[in-house]
């Protein structure tokens, strides 16, 4: 009878802590750096990015270094098989399904660019509010 209440207290307890781990939590989130020069090093960290939000997680984008161009509005890109789309396509779909895009702080003054030739919708981030949200719970990282 003991050991009954006993395996019975630790199950309860187990079933108890899974509820409560924050990794097996409906609400993911995924932070997605590109940062890649090539086609692919831009489009598959976002062809992800785009099958997370599909399912139900809140997503961040930031792009840096070579990733950072797809910001600009000028920046035309390559499409890539199988789908003939660009990395710009799928960074417009992302955020038209609600994801938040933002061009590293460092970029535009390393760049050249100015804000204004950034796309509509894209922002430049803040280190601090970056940060901040990267530690933030049931936050998954992705950086190419």
């Amino acid at each position: 009878m003991k050991i009954d209440r006993i395996i019975i207290a630790i199950a309860g307890t187990f079933f108890l802590l899974a509820l409560a781990n924050p990794l097996l939590a409906d609400n993911a989130r995924l932070f997605v750096t590109v940062t890649g020069s090539s086609v692919q090093d831009r489009a598959m960290p976002l062809v992800l990015a785009n099958q997370a939000m599909d399912q139900g997680s809140e997503v961040r984008v930031l792009l840096c270094g070579a990733g950072a161009k797809l910001a600009l509005s000028d920046y035309v890109a390559e499409r890539f098989a199988p789908r003939n789309i660009t990395p710009v396509d799928l960074l417009q779909r992302l955020m038209v399904n609600g994801a938040k895009v933002e061009v590293c702080a460092i970029f535009l003054p390393n760049s050249g660019y100015d804000a204004d030739k950034l796309r509509e919708g894209i922002t430049v981030a803040s280190p601090a509010d970056v940060a901040g949200w990267m530690m933030g719970p049931n936050t998954r990282i992705l950086s190419h």
